[in-house]
C-alpha cells in the first residue's frame, strides 16, 4: 500500500469560538449528521474545532485545497463506538482522488485531538 498524499492542520479554537457564534458558518461548514450529533457534546468548541481542522487537513492531503468544487459540507466525520474518527467518502472526494491520483481504491486515516487553545487533525490518504 502506498500513501498517496498527508494533510495537517491546526486551529485556534477562540477563532472556531466566534464563528460558532454565527449561525451561517455551523451550516455552511458541517453536515447535517455532524451538527446532530454535536448536540450530544458539552464541549461544542472542542467538537467543532477538531472537525474543522480534519476537513481542512482532509483537502490537503488530496492536495487540492477546498477547490475542483470540494466544500466543507463534502466532508464528513464519524466516530465509531470506540470514539475513532474516520471519513464519510463520498463519490466527489473519490472522483478527485481518482483524476489526481488515477487510483479508485483509497483508505484515508485520521486522528484529532486538542488542548485548550488548540485543536490538530492529521490526515494520510493510502491507495489500498
Amino acid at each position: 500500500m502506498k500513501i498517496l498524499g498527508t494533510g495537517v492542520d491546526i486551529v485556534e479554537k477562540c477563532r472556531i469560538k466566534a464563528a460558532l457564534k454565527k449561525k451561517l458558518f455551523i451550516n455552511r461548514i458541517f453536515s447535517l449528521s455532524e451538527i446532530s450529533k454535536a448536540k450530544k457534546f458539552k464541549d461544542k468548541l472542542s467538537y467543532y474545532s477538531k472537525r474543522f481542522a480534519a476537513k481542512e487537513a482532509l483537502s490537503k492531503s488530496i492536495a487540492t485545497g477546498f477547490r475542483d468544487n470540494l466544500n466543507f459540507k463534502d466532508i464528513s466525520i464519524v466516530n465509531d463506538k470506540l470514539g475513532k474518527p474516520s471519513f464519510i467518502v463520498n463519490k466527489k472526494i473519490k472522483d478527485i482522488v481518482k483524476k489526481k491520483f488515477n487510483v479508485s481504491s483509497i483508505n484515508f486515516f485520521l486522528s484529532m485531538s486538542d488542548e485548550k487553545k488548540y485543536s490538530i487533525a492529521y490526515v494520510i490518504l493510502q491507495k489500498k
